[in-house]
């Protein structure tokens, strides 16, 4: 099977601006958005809740097993906050969203999240949590960071992604 499109990993910390970064790129390169966190959900990939964490624990196995098949097929744009239990194999490119933390903060309160939730995502940010694990599960070289904090931000970050995957056609 050729594959003409690249499957590409956008991940960062929870408010960084992935989901809107991969709306676009799905428009624009008619690409399959991977919406990790919305297909657990909707598949019951779900263990548990983590009270103490206030977010889902996933069946990474049920997971992984539901979306081999799209991945082989390729064209997929995978979004998550975590990064370090998908194979290797399946990414092209990983592109890391990063953001102030000011910024970061603000997102967060606007959607409701609780302090001690706030100030766990503000701590992942500050150490590169998200980054770091990408650079242990990943060949550096296939590893991009992107700034999620303003319009222009946005515009380079859209170029930037879809310059990889016009390149990667040919």
């Amino acid at each position: 099977m050729t594959v003409t499109l690249p499957n590409i990993l956008v991940t960062g910390t929870p408010g960084t601006g992935k989901s809107r970064i991969c709306a676009e790129i799905a428009k624009q390169r008619s690409m399959k958005w991977q919406d990790v966190s919305k297909i657990a959900k909707d598949n019951g990939f779900v263990e548990e809740y983590d009270d103490s964490l206030e977010c889902p624990v996933l069946d990474e196995d049920k997971l992984m097993d539901h979306l081999e098949p799209e991945i082989q097929a390729g064209g997929n744009v995978v979004e998550y906050h975590s990064c370090d239990f998908f194979p290797e194999r399946w990414f092209d490119a990983v592109f890391v969203v990063q953001c102030n933390n000011t910024i970061l903060y603000d997102r967060l309160q606007e959607r409701g999240y609780n302090e001690k939730k706030i100030k766990g995502n503000i701590e992942c940010e500050i150490f590169q949590m998200v980054l770091n694990e990408a650079k242990e599960s990943y060949d550096e070289d296939i590893i991009l960071q992107l700034s999620g904090e303003t319009e222009t931000d946005f515009t380079e970050s859209i170029k930037k992604i879809t310059d990889f995957i016009d390149n990667f056609r040919k």
